[in-house]
């Protein structure tokens, strides 16, 4: 495992009031530790382009700096096409480029998520998540195989990949440790490869206040009211930010729930598309 030196933690200069700066105080010191970032040939920073995305993206970007690494950190965003929100390609590659990052974009080879479902048959759920698996970890690990075979080292690379897992956003992510070694993602002879979940303890007051701090812009689904911004259409969303996407997507709204009646599965055991559509007031 690699070893740990104190946080160094800087914000950009801009107006703000008093409870936003004592928010991103409180968030600097939640930020206890980061992994030695010199030790590793590749830092590869995760951005959907959401809003826990866009605070890790700073902060990773502020320790990169601070150990003259920021030229190894990479941003990678995982294209989900036509079930992500409109413009989050491009506001991910604005906010690499706000750091002067490298920008890479993966998607996965054949259909894309809506038509996948309709393939199988079945929507995905929380126990079988093979949306992340297939649509986001599996072009990712492709990435860090470019990255790794780009350097020519005569030596395993030790890659550090770096999300925006918070654990108030669920019982599963609370439960995962800051730092890790990714036995999966690893190689004998290629690479190894750590995860890392630089703002795991902060809170979404501590995210936003962070954002606000840089002034880099964010997507605008949250100014409607969206509480994430995952795909449009999330099984794991909550009915409010689903009712959001139906009057926001309304078309792509109409294909999920064409799909649902096409293969006979309901979008969630407990919702189905139709219904969501008709409580929108669609």
């Amino acid at each position: 495992m690699t070893n740990l030196v104190p946080a160094r933690v800087a914000y950009a200069t801009g107006p703000r009031d008093e409870r936003a700066a004592a928010t991103e105080v409180a968030a600097a010191r939640r930020t206890r530790d980061v992994p030695d970032l010199a030790t590793f040939d590749v830092i590869l920073v995760n951005s959907s382009g959401g809003k826990d995305s866009q605070a890790m993206l700073d902060v990773v970007a502020v320790a990169a700096s601070a150990a003259r690494v920021l030229h190894r950190v990479v941003v990678q965003h995982n294209d989900l096409r036509r079930v992500e929100w409109p413009g989050t390609r491009d506001l991910a590659r604005r906010q690499a480029e706000h750091y002067g990052l490298r920008f890479e974009v993966r998607r996965r080879s054949g259909p894309d998520l809506l038509e996948d479902i309709r393939q199988r048959g079945k929507f995905p759920d929380a126990a079988r998540r093979w949306c992340t698996s297939d649509h986001k970890r599996g072009p990712g690990r492709t990435l860090i195989t470019a990255l790794v075979h780009e350097l020519r080292l005569d030596r395993p690379a030790r890659v550090l990949q770096c999300f925006g897992f918070r654990a108030e956003e669920s019982p599963g992510r609370a439960g995962r440790a800051e730092l890790s070694y990714d036995q999966g993602a690893s190689t004998q002879t290629t690479r190894h490869v750590w995860t890392w979940l630089p703002i795991h303890s902060w809170t979404v007051d501590e995210v936003w206040a962070r954002i606000h701090a840089t002034g880099v812009p964010y997507h605008p689904a949250y100014d409607l009211g969206m509480s994430r911004l995952s795909c449009s259409f999330c099984v794991l969303a909550s009915k409010r930010d689903l009712l959001t996407a139906c009057r926001a997507r309304p078309d792509l709204a109409y294909e999920y729930a064409a799909v649902e009646a096409e293969i006979g599965h309901s979008f969630r055991k407990d919702l189905r598309m139709a219904q969501l559509i008709e409580e929108a007031g669609m």
